[in-house]
């Protein structure tokens, strides 16, 4: 037992020094892409395909954990139904994490806009990180992290 979690601590450790295959790093950023350009779109079907067809994908949000692809397009679908509801990424921020060569961490800030018709549209700062791996059918979404981004952090980790 000892000697397995030595063994894991070891691969993780390894993953997170050395930067993401440039193979990798471009198939994350490119599923990503695609991902918030459905969400903005509102199209819930390219969302859908986007995800591992799992029950055990993984949505943690607001201090929920949703379970499954179809839990997490539905309550998707509840946010969509603002007048305005999108997502400004910081690409420019994004970072790739390559855990092993099929499964890599996209970790990126966002603004999160949305309001109803005739009022000004609320934008909230959002931290997220999803978990990305290949499959026979292309990369998917596995799991999802957000949260609200701490307004003390400088982005160097403090």
């Amino acid at each position: 037992m000892k000697a397995a979690i030595i063994a894991i601590t070891l691969l993780v450790a390894g993953a997170l020094a050395s930067p993401a295959r440039a193979g990798t790093s471009e198939d994350v950023r490119t599923l990503y892409n695609t991902f918030a350009a459905a969400q903005n779109a509102h199209d819930l079907k390219m969302v859908e395909s986007l995800f591992l067809d799992s029950p055990k994908f993984l949505w943690v949000s607001d201090g929920l954990s949703i379970w499954g692809r179809e839990a997490t397009l539905k309550r998707m679908a509840l946010f969509q139904e603002a007048e305005t509801w999108r997502v400004e990424p910081a690409l420019e921020k994004a970072t790739v994490v390559e855990v092993c060569g099929d499964t890599a961490f996209y970790h990126l800030p966002l603004d999160l806009v949305f309001g109803q018709k005739g009022a000004a549209p609320a934008k909230f700062k959002f931290l997220v990180s999803m978990l990305c791996i290949r499959t026979a059918e292309g990369w998917r979404i596995a799991a999802l992290f957000t949260t609200t981004q701490n307004p003390k952090a400088d982005g160097n980790g403090s």
